[in-house]
C-alpha cells in the first residue's frame, strides 16, 4: 500500500495551507494556461516514494463493479482494442504544466462501451499497483479525451511516469490520471481516494483551481 512518506506529508501540509493558490480563475477557451500554472518543458517525476515495476508479461486490468461486463485484460487482450492517439496538455497540482503531450492508448470511451456501465454507476475508483487510489465521476472519465495510455511521445510510456499503463484524463489536475493502473471499478457512490481524504479537492478542475477542499 501507498504508503506516509515524506512527500505526501508535505503535500498533505499544502492543502492545509492552501499552497500555490491564487484566487484567479481563467476560462478553458480562452486561456489554455490555469490560474497559478507554470510551463515546464520536462515532466517531473512524482509519486509516493515507491514504483512499482510490473512487466507487460505479468500486467493485468481488471474492470468491474456496476457494469454488465466485467474485464480482466493481459497485456496482449489491451494491445488488442482499438487504438488511437491524442495530444493534450499536463496541469499538476504542484503548479506545473506541460504542453502537447502525444499519447497512444486507449479511449476511455472504448472501454465504456465494452463493459456497459449499469445506471446507477455514477463514479469510477482506479486502484494502482503502488496502493495508490483516486476518484471521480463517471462524467469526467468519459470526457473525450480520456485515455488509459501505454505510449508517451511515440515511446513506450516510463516506469517512473506510470508505464506499462496510466490513466490520463487531461482536464482534471494530474493526480486524477492514476499511475501503474491495476483496477477500475464503477460505483454508484463517491469513494474519495489517496489525497482526497488528505485534503486535495473531490473534482480537480484547474481552470477553477481546485486545488484543495
Amino acid at each position: 500500500m501507498a504508503d506516509e512518506s515524506k512527500l505526501t506529508r508535505t503535500k498533505q501540509l499544502w492543502a492545509q495551507t492552501g499552497k500555490f493558490l491564487t484566487g484567479h480563475t481563467t476560462r478553458p477557451e480562452t486561456d489554455r494556461l490555469p490560474p497559478g500554472q507554470h510551463l515546464v518543458n520536462n515532466w517531473p517525476i512524482l509519486d509516493l516514494g515507491q514504483t512499482p515495476n510490473v512487466p507487460r508479461e505479468r500486467w493485468r486490468l481488471d474492470v468491474g463493479g456496476s457494469v454488465e461486463n466485467t474485464v480482466s485484460w493481459d497485456w496482449s487482450t489491451f494491445a488488442a482494442q482499438p487504438q488511437v492517439q491524442k495530444t493534450t496538455d499536463i496541469h499538476c497540482v504542484t503548479s506545473w504544466s506541460r504542453y502537447d503531450n502525444a499519447w497512444e492508448g486507449i479511449s476511455t470511451h472504448h472501454l465504456l462501451d465494452v463493459v456497459m456501465p449499469r445506471e446507477d454507476a455514477a463514479f469510477v475508483l482506479f486502484t494502482s499497483n503502488d496502493g495508490y487510489t483516486t476518484n471521480m465521476a463517471i462524467e469526467d472519465f468519459a470526457s473525450p479525451d480520456a485515455m488509459l495510455v501505454h505510449s508517451w511521445q511515440g515511446e513506450p510510456l516510463p516506469l517512473e511516469h506510470g508505464g506499462p499503463v496510466r490513466v490520463v484524463v487531461p482536464h482534471l489536475y494530474f493526480w486524477k490520471s492514476a499511475k501503474w493502473i491495476r483496477k477500475i471499478e464503477f460505483v454508484p457512490r463517491d469513494q474519495l481516494g489517496f489525497w482526497e481524504v488528505r485534503g486535495y479537492h473531490n473534482h480537480a478542475d484547474p481552470w477553477l483551481e481546485e486545488r484543495y477542499s
